[in-house]
């Protein structure tokens, strides 16, 4: 069975164009420099509309983890175990993501990790791995 797939629309459009591109683009406000995810047409912090564009650096630290040993969708299924993780990115934001190409009984949170992209779709998907020393 095939993985979920993005859903695509107005707000985060911008987001995914950066995955095209594999960068990993957030929101930014011009007011106060909150660096924001999941894109909001207001930022949370301010409350203003007028926001740019960065592009993240792509490396952060784990917060929290945990390893699927059943699959959330049947597309998973290959994949057993997999990790899902909270990762702090360097810029602000925490995002929702997996942890791969690693052994899971290696992971702790607080490590560092770093963008990799799963090229499977004809979106790649920002994913992460332990960063290289």
């Amino acid at each position: 069975m095939e993985k979920p797939r993005p859903v695509i629309g107005p707000d985060n459009a911008f987001f995914w164009e950066g995955c095209k591109r594999r960068q990993l683009v957030f929101q930014k406000c011009k007011s106060c420099g909150h660096v924001r995810w999941p894109p909001a047409h207001v930022c949370p912090k301010c409350l203003e509309y007028d926001w740019e564009e960065i592009v993240s650096s792509g490396q952060g630290i784990i917060y929290s983890y945990v390893i699927y040993h059943f699959p959330y969708h049947p597309g998973f299924r290959e994949e057993l175990p997999y990790v899902v993780a909270l990762v702090d990115l360097m810029e602000g934001p925490r995002v929702l993501t997996n942890i791969i190409e690693c052994d899971s009984s290696a992971l702790a949170c607080d490590l560092p990790v770093e963008i990799v992209w799963d090229e499977e779709g004809e979106i790649p998907i920002p994913k992460f791995r332990l960063r290289k020393a």
